[in-house]
């Protein structure tokens, strides 16, 4: 099965990770834990997390009782600033071919790429991370 948009793994395990962490309301949880509830790799998860920790979206403590928990409000965190950490900031660019299959003015798919490059970047501008978390089932806690 195909999709016509996908977004990478690590943009997925950033926004789930993030949405799990706030949903966990300030009990610190490991990466093993994520890891584990999100069915990914704790090296790359690990990689993703200390991408989100230097930009300042979650904080870690190291130890028997560390663990991941929100720098800032759930509230305050839009899945755009998810999604620029991990990929760069959203182009918005006409043509969705990485080659130069196209020497013309005029695309072949019409407006469509701009229209939903603005779509997305609308939606994840708009989008909390607090808004995501309601859709998460209620978690069991288990820290560290």
């Amino acid at each position: 099965m195909s999709s016509a948009l996908k977004f990478s793994e690590a943009f997925a395990l950033g926004l789930h990770a993030t949405a799990l962490i706030a949903k966990h309301d300030g009990e610190k949880i490991s990466v093993t834990f994520i890891a584990k509830e999100l069915g990914g790799s704790v090296a790359h998860l690990q990689k993703v997390l200390q991408r989100l920790g230097k930009a300042g979206i979650i904080s870690s403590t190291r130890g028997p009782k560390g663990g991941y928990l929100l720098a800032k409000k759930a509230a305050d965190i839009k899945m755009l600033d998810i999604f620029e950490i991990i990929e760069g900031k959203i182009q918005f660019c006409n043509c969705v071919f990485d080659a130069n299959f196209c020497n013309s003015t005029i695309c072949l798919l019409g407006p469509l790429t701009s229209k939903v490059n603005r779509e997305i970047f609308d939606h994840f501008s708009k989008t909390t991370i607090a808004e995501l978390i309601k859709k998460l089932p209620t978690p069991h806690i288990e820290t560290t």
